[in-house]
């Protein structure tokens, strides 16, 4: 599979990179720093210096892709930020151009509660607790989650929850279109693999897909 990464020096999105080039899929890293990429994913990726808030400047990194993950997220939620909602965008337009089809998008399962959830994360933690607590990153993710939604695109939102660290165990669970039951973290690494098999899993396109660890 050739796939572009959007947000490859992230938590997330380095480890995505990681494992799809362990499993000998081709990567395109689209990045604004080069040098922030390690060295073992710089050596064996194909790195494009681009902003992706401009879809003319990432149009060439998307073209004859199979498929695209985007991890970008902001790194301080209690901010107004617009940085998911405007590369999604720009993320799309430039896919449209290319003619592109396989998006996947990476959310957050704390802006939605719902069926899955638990009593107290349903009703106390995630509308009393999480909503106010990260309002401006949930706004912003919400607007990506829509602008994908109707993308026309065959596309795939994955919602995972408080991300961790460590190498993680290889195992992770997932539910179509309502949260895991006790969804309340999962590793960076178990993400990135979820990732990957959801991006090449055509059940899941037109789906709001959970995991959890």
């Amino acid at each position: 599979m050739r796939l572009t990464v959007f947000g490859a020096t992230g938590g997330t999105g380095v480890q995505v990179a990681r494992r799809a080039l362990d499993a000998g899929h081709e990567v395109t890293a689209v990045v604004r720093d080069p040098t922030a990429l390690p060295g073992e994913v710089r050596a064996c990726a194909d790195v494009v210096q681009a902003d992706a808030m401009d879809p003319a400047a990432i149009e060439e990194a998307v073209k004859g892709c199979d498929a695209v993950v985007t991890a970008i997220g902001t790194r301080d939620g209690r901010r107004p930020t617009s940085v998911c909602a405007a590369s999604t965008g720009a993320i799309i337009a430039a896919m449209r151009a290319a003619g592109a089809e396989r998006f996947v998008l990476t959310s957050a399962s704390g802006l939605h509660a719902g069926p899955g959830d638990d009593p107290l994360t349903r009703f106390v933690v995630k509308p009393l607790v999480l909503g106010p607590l990260l309002k401006h990153a949930f706004a912003d993710m919400r607007a990506a989650e829509d602008l994908t939604r109707g993308c026309g695109l065959a596309w795939t939102i994955v919602r995972p929850p408080r991300l961790t660290g460590g190498p993680g165990n290889g195992r992770y669970r997932r539910a179509l279109d309502r949260n895991v039951f006790g969804g309340m973290s999962i590793a960076r690494a178990d993400l990135a693999t979820a990732l990957l098999d959801i991006t090449g899993d055509p059940s899941t396109i037109g789906h709001v897909v959970s995991v959890a660890g």
